[in-house]
């Protein structure tokens, strides 16, 4: 298993032990960051814990907060909408912005298989 799918795993089942993930919110509105793999592309940053979205709280991004997002409403309300945005997902960026990014269906695919 190569160290993006060992990273997709652990994420994956993570958030379904916990029934959520987080995203970092500020005024109804969520970090979307440029792709740091694909030019124009953006990219929104998705946790497995709240400790890892809040480190990320500083500076820029210092008015942003984590907010838990529930698996179900994840599957039904924001995967329809980063498909159709064509927004990927980067999970548990660490302090420098670096995570994996990947496809918001590949996500879901994880998770699913994982959940069964």
């Amino acid at each position: 298993m190569s160290t993006s799918e060992t990273n997709l795993s652990a994420f994956s089942q993570a958030v379904i032990a916990a029934g959520e993930l987080w995203v970092l919110s500020a005024d109804d509105e969520f970090v979307v960051v440029d792709s740091i793999e694909f030019e124009a592309t953006d990219v929104m940053p998705l946790f497995s814990k709240q400790a890892n979205a809040q480190a990320l709280c500083i500076e820029d991004w210092a008015s942003y907060q984590p907010v838990a997002v529930k698996l179900e409403e994840f599957f039904e309300e924001w995967l329809p909408s980063l498909d159709e945005d064509k927004v990927l997902v980067a999970i548990d960026l660490d302090e420098n912005l670096v995570g994996e990014e990947i496809e918001a269906f590949t996500l879901a695919k994880q998770l699913a298989e994982d959940d069964a």
